[in-house]
């Protein structure tokens, strides 16, 4: 044992001696540009900036014909107007709206209306009289229905679908606005073309339909309970500083009585060139691209920004308290307030956090609470803003401890961290973890566009971003005492999340909004123009996996071998043919596991060898499938492998440690049956499956107290000897093969029978479970026929073109013309298994009193499948654009095929998906969708409050049923 700890000890000093200083430097290109890039920085990013102050981050990454982009502006809630809040996050969901040119099918008569809407609006936010105000909105409305006729809806949305882009979306934070797209890197200039147009200016069409989604988007927040206790959390901490005082989202008040004129005033003062980025990582040439982009936002002036009032909280001198009340389970946040993004500080109040809980599980809440079942769950994280921080730590109490109880739980591992009770190799482990972290980030376009944004939001330039892991490595065990001894004080604040009812819940009104005309078939001369313009083709790669895949033998098993051509991060997959259907209680074991030692390492010894290392182990129970996993540096995983072995085969059975736990586990069952996203899980399995399922076949109370601790090591030990395939994700295959025979043992266990659950029809029943929320969820599930891959085609165009995404029909209809949803969607998903239905699921989410109207909308569109040539035209396109832009890279070329054999293909099936997109036409979709679609019966699963229900509409839907928690959980 002294031995192992020598040897571990020692390599991960030796990875700490391996600091790099990175160092900025002023480079001209042939063109002309000059541009920053850090010396030694491996992902070669190169930092532009235009004549107008516009930031251009590039960078590459060869891993697909796509590029990552990101537009951040340096403006979110904290600049909004103190009588306009949550005004940031309404204008970036006005920016998808488009502008005179875009989306708009007659501008010179579609301004004059929104002129008088804005004005309107200003007579509205002025007036007091609750009537004449409702008059001022009924006049609204009105002209909204006249403007409309000129709107062409979501046409940014169908501009960006037509290029073939992904995860198209943005997010408005404290000192942030962030806009997001993933592009084929041919449609490059297409995608600055619109992108260009739509920060050319604002257009503020749909405004009060709009507004809706954003009143439903606050109701959702209302509904959330981790945004709850953050708001209160926040105000506590902050005073006086917008970072506490202006919610993201808003007041209730502020987002009914908007001012299109302050929107517009925000727009001009802050989305100027000086004041946003643009980001783009990919398969992306330097010099063309900085040329594009020139092209495109060059032209945009240079704005003076306002000088913004330094706003300084006190200190905090004392511990603040405050009581949040839900239906969900009880926890506790304590928070202190920490310095800004960048600093000394941050760094050091982040190091605490990952003293107290890391991705290694060695932490002291790790091992002193969570290890030791001392509670349900406790964490703690770092969370630096531009201006301040807060340094937070949760726990979810068990049933007999009451949250002071919980508190002093906390509290004891601080003082902990205040006497230097932790052990000195831990942290250098967490450097190295962070190293570690950040090499399988920087892999992908997005986990590296992501720290470029951010390092722009925060002004930090990237050399100091680089440079970070080595101010990190610079932070002693003595810098840490003291930091924790001067810090930590009775200056914290104190969040109790009660179980009760929430008496701060905004009511909201349906204002009764009179659908707008979306114009579905209608475009604009400047999508026309941006749909015209015809790229160089990108061909479609598909996957040879007998080329991709090496594969041998190690003793009697497969093993599978890809190439890591990225770092020097490994991965090494212990893969069963079988999981939770063929043993219930096999999940059960391999998480009573994570509890036990062996005869010579304790629990707690066993992930500190683990984390010292660098690497981190896995058990993830499937249906099923059984997948160990490791990952972790390459040269560190013989002692992976030899430590994971020791574990498996000499667990130590200990019952206490399982007693405790199946307490645990009762308890967690409670919680669960009080969290609404949980419920609503259920719910819609138990709509799905019926009372027969395989989430609710769970094991009873009963049995799960009869069982031994021995009983679940030995099924872990029993795994060495059942049959499993290993796959590595690495650089040297031979080695590989070499030290992972110790594994390896004789099979001489066979896999065990598989219980198969029914997949009963949908026959039309409503299933509801009452919960005290604001808005009400509603899921329908329809079971289809048995999966056949010769609808994948049929099944992705359908998918994009009515069902799911901002394009989509359904959104368009739904939220955008009706304004009775925030998210509604239908999405059909096929089965990943031969001789198993697929299912086809609508989903709405609004307020109880617009339900009713809600449905009747989704139902009229399901009647019949839409007709509308041109948008079918731009799903197909779409489709076929991001299937021939796709790459399969990394571990995903070993799980897809290992996903394909389950259908019974051996092959890259994406090649037949594009054959058949390609011959696609409306009316093959047509006849499918009648065939197919058209005629399924749907179970509907609703969760709300049972009292806002139109039980008159809830019995048009079907046999009515009121299901219990016991019922759908099986518990």
């Amino acid at each position: 044992m002294k031995k192992i700890l020598t040897t571990i000890t020692l390599t991960a000093t030796l990875l700490m001696t391996s600091a790099q200083k990175f160092e900025t430097r002023q480079i001209t290109d042939k063109s002309g540009y000059s541009y920053e890039t850090v010396e030694g920085d491996k992902n070669g990013v190169r930092i532009y900036t235009l004549k107008n102050g516009l930031k251009v981050y590039l960078a590459k990454n060869d891993d697909a014909p796509r590029i990552q982009t990101y537009i951040p502006v340096r403006t979110g809630s904290n600049n909004d107007p103190a009588d306009n809040t949550g005004l940031a996050h309404y204008l970036e969901h006005m920016m998808f709206k488009g502008t005179s040119n875009l989306a708009s099918g007659n501008w010179a008569k579609e301004k004059p209306l929104l002129d008088e809407i804005s004005e309107l609006y200003e007579q509205h936010k002025a007036e007091k009289d609750p009537e004449k105000k409702k008059a001022i909105y009924k006049k609204i409305d009105e002209i909204s229905q006249e403007a409309s006729k000129y709107a062409i809806a979501n046409e940014y949305d169908k501009a960006i679908s037509s290029l073939g882009a992904t995860g198209t979306n943005a997010h408005t934070w404290l000192d942030e606005t962030v806009y997001k797209n993933n592009i084929p890197n041919n449609e490059l200039e297409k995608w600055l073309k619109v992108e260009k147009e739509r920060f050319s200016e604002l257009v503020l069409r749909l405004f009060h339909t709009e507004l809706e989604a954003v009143y439903e988007e606050f109701n959702r927040a209302q509904d959330n309970d981790s945004r709850l206790v953050n708001y209160e959390l926040m105000d506590a901490l902050f005073p006086k500083h917008p970072n506490g005082q202006q919610t993201t989202i808003g007041k209730s008040d502020h987002l009914k009585n908007p001012s299109m004129v302050a929107i517009h005033k925000y727009f001009d003062t802050y989305y100027v060139p000086n004041n946003y980025a643009m980001v783009l990582v990919g398969d992306l040439d330097f010099d063309k691209t900085i040329k594009l982009v020139d092209e495109y936002f060059g032209g945009f002036k240079f704005s003076e920004l306002p000088k913004k009032e330094t706003i300084t909280e006190e200190p905090m001198t004392k511990i603040v308290e405050r009581t949040v009340k839900s239906p969900s389970a009880p926890r506790l946040q304590l928070a202190w307030r920490t310095d800004s993004y960048g600093t000394n500080g941050a760094r050091l109040a982040d190091m605490v956090a990952n003293i107290l809980t890391n991705s290694g599980e060695s932490g002291l809440i790790d091992l002193n609470i969570n290890q030791k079942q001392k509670a349900l769950r406790a964490f703690a994280y770092a969370s630096p803003f531009k201006n301040y921080g807060n340094f937070s730590m949760v726990i979810v109490p068990k049933n007999d401890q009451s949250l002071d109880d919980a508190k002093k739980l906390l509290l004891e591992q601080i003082d902990l961290v205040k006497k230097g009770d932790f052990p000195d190799w831990l942290i250098p482990s967490i450097v190295n973890d962070m190293k570690i972290q950040r090499m399988k980030s920087f892999e992908t376009a997005d986990g590296l566009a992501t720290t470029l944004y951010q390092t722009y939001i925060g002004n930090q330039s990237w050399e100091n971003e680089l440079n970070e892991l080595n101010e990190y490595s610079k932070i002693t065990k003595a810098d840490v005492v003291k930091f924790a001894n001067d810090f930590f004080k009775d200056n914290y604040v104190v969040i109790k999340k009660e179980k009760g009812v929430n008496d701060k819940l905004v009511r909201v009104e349906n204002p009764g909004i009179t659908p707008v005309k979306i114009n579905r078939d209608a475009q604009s001369p400047f999508l026309k123009e941006v749909m015209g313009i015809t790229p160089a083709e990108i061909k479609p790669q598909f996957v040879d996996y007998a080329k991709a895949i090496k594969t041998d033998k190690i003793g009697d098993k497969k093993a599978s071998f890809v190439n890591n051509k990225y770092n020097d991060v490994a991965q090494v997959f212990f893969i069963y043919p079988f999981g939770g259907d063929h043993d219930k209680e096999l999940g059960l074991a391999t998480q009573v596991l994570q509890y036990l030692g062996t005869d010579k390492l304790t629990p707690e010894q066993l992930k500190q060898e683990f984390f010292k290392l660098g690497i981190t182990n896995d058990f993830r129970t499937a249906p099923d499938q059984l997948i160990i996993s490791l990952t972790g540096l390459e040269e560190n995983m013989p002692k992976g492998i030899e430590l994971l072995k020791n574990w498996m085969q000499n667990a130590k059975p200990d019952e206490k440690v399982y007693i405790d736990y199946v307490q645990t586990i009762l308890e967690s069952r409670e919680v669960a049956k009080k969290d609404k996203n949980r419920i609503m899980n259920a719910l819609s399995n138990y709509a799905k499956f019926g009372k027969d399922s395989r989430m609710t076949d769970v094991v009873s109370k009963d049995r799960l107290n009869s069982i031994k601790s021995v009983e679940m090591t030995q099924k872990i030990q029993n795994l060495l000897k059942m049959p499993y395939q290993i796959f590595f994700y690495g650089n040297d295959f031979g080695k590989f093969k070499n030290y992972a025979k110790s594994f390896v043992e004789k099979e001489t266990l066979k896999v065990p029978a598989r219980k198969i659950y029914p997949e009963p029809a949908t026959t039309g029943k409503v299933f509801f479970t009452n919960y005290d929320m604001v808005q009400t969820e509603m899921s329908k599930i329809g079971r289809g026929s048995d999966v056949n891959t010769e609808n994948f085609g049929k099944i992705n165009v359908f998918n994009e073109y009515f069902g799911r995404g901002l394009s989509s029909i359904v959104f368009q209809e739904i939220r955008e013309s009706k304004s009775l949803a925030y998210t509604a969607y239908v999405s059909y998903a096929a089965n990943n298994e031969l001789k198993h239905p697929d299912y086809v699921t609508t989903y709405i989410g609004t307020q109880a009193n617009k339900l009713p109207q809600a449905v009747n909308a989704m139902d009229e569109l399901m009647a019949n499948l839409p007709q509308i040539p041109a948008q079918f035209e731009n799903a197909r396109n779409s489709a076929l654009k991001q299937i021939a832009s796709q790459r399969i890279t990394r571990t995903n070329i070993f799980f897809s095929q290992l996903n394909l054999q389950k259908l019974g293909i051996s092959t890259d099936f994406r090649k037949n998906i594009y054959s058949q997109i390609e011959k696609l036409t409306l009316k093959d979709l047509t006849d499918y969708y009648n065939s197919t679609i058209k005629p399924l019966q749907y179970n509907t699963a609703i969760i709300g409050k049972k009292e806002n229900l139109d039980m008159d509409a809830m019995n048009k839907m079907g046999t009515f049923h009121e299901v219990t928690l016991e019922e759908i959980f099986g518990y």
